[in-house]
């Protein structure tokens, strides 16, 4: 297990179409962590040489397999937390990472879902498959997860990677609760403080087709304060303006 004073290894997976939902998730994350993080974007076009395979038809996102890289991209060592960008956390990422428990290669929130929609946000294609949405948020112990070599994460279907066939079995999955991995709009509404991370899976409040969708306030609200330039008093922020001190 990662020494007590490490940062917090967190890979979220990015993908230009979503830029935006990467930056308020990341911002959602430094602001509520009460220990130091370090957050790695999965961006394609700083994966040369370690993503080569074609995209697939029915992939919805550029990271629906680089995802599977952070134990490699973490040396085999410690743990590491991938998350999907079209995430927003609510509650300090500390109280997720203190739930790794060594006798999981790997840590999910274990959902039964099975979206009825043949497509998603920009038209993507909706799959259903058995452990759909379990890859989302992945706690990894990288030691235990060798077997995600690139030549395997190149090679390998869509379905034996998203249904953990690099395992010996899936007693060797842990589980995550599942106010960690909260499908927005799937799942029943529940108040805020019920819920640490929101799942905008469908599509983010950021396309204008999901504007409406819930918990959209929350996400609009970070998106805010990710843009705010200034310092605050008390309740009220007061805008710093540096051309009168030109």
């Amino acid at each position: 297990m990662s020494g007590a004073s490490d940062p917090i290894r967190i890979f979220i997976g990015y993908d230009p179409r979503e830029a935006v939902a990467f930056h308020v998730l990341s911002h959602s994350i430094q602001r509520r962590a009460s220990v130091p993080v370090s957050i790695t974007p999965l961006m394609l076009s700083q994966l040369d040489g370690l993503m080569w395979r074609s995209r697939h038809k029915l992939q919805s996102t550029d990271f629906s397999f680089s995802r599977f890289l952070t134990p490699y991209l973490s040396g085999y060592s410690g743990w590491s937390l991938f998350m999907d960008c079209d995430m927003l956390v609510l509650d300090d990422i500390a109280d997720l990472w203190a739930l790794r428990d060594d006798a999981y290669a790997v840590q999910v929130v274990k959902h039964e879902h099975m979206p009825p929609e043949a497509t998603k946000f920009l038209h993507q294609p909706q799959t259903a498959y058995e452990k759909k949405n379990w890859s989302s948020v992945m706690l990894f112990n990288n030691a235990e997860c060798a077997a995600l070599t690139p030549d395997y994460v190149n090679s390998a279907s869509g379905l034996e990677l998203h249904r953990f066939h690099w395992l010996a079995g899936d007693h060797l999955i842990g589980d995550l609760p599942h106010r960690w991995n909260h499908l927005v709009d799937y799942d029943p509404e529940v108040p805020v403080s019920e819920v640490s991370n929101l799942h905008f899976t469908t599509g983010g409040p950021y396309f204008d087709e999901y504007r409406n969708c819930g918990y959209a306030e929350e996400w609009f609200a970070e998106r805010d304060r990710m843009l705010h330039a200034g310092v605050q008093e008390g309740p009220a922020l007061k805008l710093v303006s540096r051309r009168a001190t030109i």
